[in-house]
């Protein structure tokens, strides 16, 4: 909404310009670039301190060393929302403010005053992108929309040894790092839950898991 607005109000400057006092309005926007670099900094500082510690995990000796799961699902499985919400706030608050220093000095060197409203424009573009995948890559976390599907593959790679088959497997996503699964087996060798459990050790994020064993008869039978 905000970034609509900024457009909006682009618009509207294109059609209607006013006066602009240079001197004024750039030294503001230099300030408040430098809070939202300051932000970003203190941000990113927090970001990479969670993401180090959620990977923090022990391997599965049946994992393979080449196995770059752990990184590729992170942005799924550890991605905490409101801290990336955060940071891409800031983020286009430091864009908008860059692109408004250069259409202000522009405006005052050349007396270009349409570029101040083109800055404009281009920040709008920039949050827009920016909002649309933060909003994505968030409902899909309230859709209930699988938050790794590399991973429902490898863990049923991982089950299916013998006559197991995984029939259901359902993953979500409880919070940022934690994953539960609900996975059905149907086996004619059946064995406890708690075997097939110890088989998805060194899944990092995979924080609760439930097996119902079904058996069926053998082709024997």
């Amino acid at each position: 909404m905000i970034a609509l607005l900024i457009g909006y109000e682009s618009l509207d400057r294109f059609v209607n310009p006013v006066p602009i006092a240079f001197n004024q309005a750039i030294p503001i926007a230099v300030v408040g670039l430098g809070v939202n670099l300051l932000s970003v900094f203190l941000l990113q500082d927090d970001h990479d301190t969670r993401h180090g510690h959620a990977h923090d995990h022990h391997p599965h000796p049946h994992d393979d060393p080449h196995d770059d799961h752990n990184h590729a699902s992170g942005s799924m499985v550890h991605r905490d929302h409101n801290l990336r919400a955060a940071f891409v706030h800031v983020m286009a608050d430091a864009a908008v403010s860059l692109l408004v220093i250069i259409g202000l000095l522009c405006g005052r060197a050349f007396g270009w005053v349409w570029m101040d409203p083109l800055m404009g424009l281009v920040a709008t573009a920039v949050i827009l992108s920016w909002s649309w995948t933060l909003i994505r890559s968030a409902g899909a976390v309230l859709l209930d929309v699988c938050p790794d599907p590399a991973l429902s593959r490898k863990i049923v790679t991982r089950l299916e040894q013998g006559s197991d088959r995984v029939s259901d497997l359902h993953l979500w996503r409880l919070g940022p790092g934690h994953l539960a699964a609900v996975i059905s087996l149907v086996t004619h060798e059946p064995r406890s839950p708690e075997q097939y459990k110890r088989q998805l050790l060194g899944f990092v994020g995979l924080s609760h898991v439930t097996i119902e064993v079904v058996t069926c008869p053998g082709p024997h039978h």
